[in-house]
């Protein structure tokens, strides 16, 4: 038994290694929709949550690029500081590089937002309302990936709390901004996983039971229900939602996920080999962000900037009006 099992792993290792080499060496897609013209988001002001790192953080060096203001909404200011500081590094290397004429890059904002607190979000919004007379994108980014129970400070599941209740009081507290900077774009992140999610309006805070993968997709599931109604209520205004998945990228988010010691090796050479970058797996943000073909688009589901068709639960108009009106009782905009 024991030199089957070594020889189960050897192999797997070995076929991890070949798959790595091949990445290394093999063709990478960097853009998937082929980058954006330098200057095209010159003039325009996009929020990203969650912006300092992964996802996030590629997104927004991306943006930069394309000539855009982009406001970083993160929690832990510190840690946003520094991930500024390097992207304002990273690109004015790039500006010094072989075609530094080529375009003007963007301007970087760093701001506190913790969307584990409803306190937090209002007065994110409140400065943003005070000193923005623009907002051309919303990037409904930043997640907490099947993490143990916890509650954020108004006490919800903290999953439900951050992925899903966060960023509906943040877009609804800003759509008048978006309203009048039309055209306007929401981009929100989801998850392949919302599949093996579902919506239980018995126990939407997970207090009857729990479980981190289940409620991962529900809150994942809920981003796409919150884009649906969001898009019904938008019809008319010049501010479009969609909603992506990413696809699998190697990003921070899974940092409550525990490997044990011995496979990490072998998980570390898988990921490289499967898994995307973040570079690659932001592509999708970028292009629902910034591309001309999305103009006018709204209430897709996207993923590698192509449409995707969603499962019908993901797509029932009662449950999407039902979970709005739930929503906005738990953030207080209703009593």
């Amino acid at each position: 038994m024991a030199v089957a099992t070594a020889a189960a792993l050897l192999a797997a290792l070995g076929g991890a290694l070949w798959l790595a080499a091949w990445r290394f060496v093999g063709p990478r897609v960097q853009r998937l929709h082929g980058g954006g013209a330098l200057g095209l988001m010159h003039g325009k002001t996009v929020l990203i949550t969650g912006a300092n790192s992964g996802l996030g953080r590629a997104t927004a060096a991306e943006l930069l690029r394309l000539g855009a203001r982009v406001i970083m909404g993160c929690r832990d200011r510190a840690r946003a500081e520094e991930a500024a500081g390097q992207l304002r590094r990273e690109l004015q290397a790039g500006e010094s590089g072989p075609d530094p004429g080529a375009g003007e890059a963007g301007e970087l904002v760093v701001r506190e937002l913790d969307l584990a607190s409803l306190r937090s979000v209002r007065a994110f919004c409140q400065e943003m309302l005070q000193e923005e007379p623009r907002l051309d994108v919303l990037i409904n980014n930043a997640g907490i990936f099947q993490c143990p129970y916890m509650k954020t400070e108004d006490g919800f599941e903290m999953q439900f709390g951050v992925n899903h209740l966060g960023h509906f009081l943040l877009t609804n507290l800003l759509l008048g901004l978006l309203k009048s900077s039309a055209p306007s774009r929401i981009v929100v992140v989801s998850s392949k996983l919302y599949k093996y999610g579902d919506i239980n309006f018995e126990d939407l805070n997970s207090e009857q039971s729990y479980n981190k993968s289940f409620c991962y997709s529900r809150s994942k599931l809920a981003n796409i229900l919150f884009t649906k109604e969001l898009a019904r209520r938008l019809e008319g205004t010049n501010v479009t939602v969609n909603v992506l998945h990413p696809g699998i990228v190697r990003t921070n988010l899974g940092r409550h996920i525990h490997i044990p010691l011995f496979i990490k090796p072998l998980f570390n050479l898988v990921s490289w080999a499967f898994f995307k970058t973040p570079v690659e797996g932001a592509q999708t943000s970028i292009y629902l962000a910034s591309s001309p073909e999305v103009e006018g688009v709204s209430g897709r589901y996207f993923g590698d900037c192509k449409e995707e068709e969603l499962l019908p639960k993901a797509m029932d108009e009662s449950v999407a009006r039902k979970l709005w009106d739930i929503s906005e009782v738990m953030v207080g905009i209703l009593k």
